[in-house]
């Protein structure tokens, strides 16, 4: 085989002569959802030290680099925004959890906690996650929810209620789909729904459901319409 000659040829050799080396220290780990996997996997977080290399041996430092995210699975490194993704699990727990308190808010400013809303309700728990949910936890928790905030009984949502739905809801936002988005906001309506039409209280608590989930004015109407429109 005859050599290689000529520029690239050159620049082969230049580059098997000198190159670069980062040298990785890990300084943290932990579980994250790895977008290469495709699942959640553990990491190692890792910062760099870059040298020149000659001839394969490091001779000049060349400055540091990273801080990078490791995958323990497929080993390949993505940026330390890749861990603002809520693991799988941690998803599951922040959809559960912010199915249950718009379940609760909407069954608050309902007012009467008919039976077929409580039954409504129940279902989109369990749904969501909560599998032991029944009718009378839900009623008692709302009967609870009112004697610690001294609220009553479908009036409009409070300051207090308010906070408490941005609370569940703004972490989850960012990560679900628009469909998703709107089906929390749909569940809350069919639930606002199974005693009779909305209430003025009612609507209150789902336009700052929808306000939370980052759903415009429009197209809370428009949902709550829909639902309105759809038999149960």
């Amino acid at each position: 085989m005859l050599p290689v000659r000529g520029r690239d040829g050159r620049a082969a050799r230049g580059a098997r002569i000198l190159g670069t080396r980062t040298a990785w220290t890990p300084v943290g780990d932990g579980e994250f959802f790895c977008p290469g996997c495709g699942g959640d996997r553990n990491y190692q977080r890792l910062t760099g030290r870059r040298r020149f290399t000659l001839l394969g041996v490091p001779v000049l430092p060349r400055g540091e680099t990273g801080p990078v995210v490791a995958c323990g699975a497929c080993g390949r490194h993505f940026g330390t925004d890749v861990l603002d993704h809520p693991t799988t699990t941690r998803f599951s727990a922040m959809l559960r959890d912010a199915v249950h308190t718009v379940a609760l808010a909407v069954l608050a400013a309902g007012g009467t906690c008919a039976r077929a809303s409580l039954e409504t309700a129940a279902s989109a728990v369990r749904a969501a996650g909560f599998d032991d949910c029944t009718e009378e936890q839900l009623d008692a928790l709302v009967e609870a929810l009112a004697a610690d905030t001294g609220r009553v009984f479908g009036e409009p949502c409070g300051a207090g209620l308010a906070i408490e739905l941005h609370e569940a809801l703004d972490p989850l936002a960012p990560h679900l789909a628009t469909i998703g988005r709107e089906a929390i906001l749909l569940q809350g309506a069919r639930i606002a729904l199974a005693d009779g039409p909305y209430t003025p209280a009612e609507r209150e608590v789902l336009a700052t459901v929808g306000a939370a989930l980052t759903l415009c004015t429009d197209d809370v109407t428009r949902l709550m319409a829909a639902a309105a429109r759809t038999p149960s």
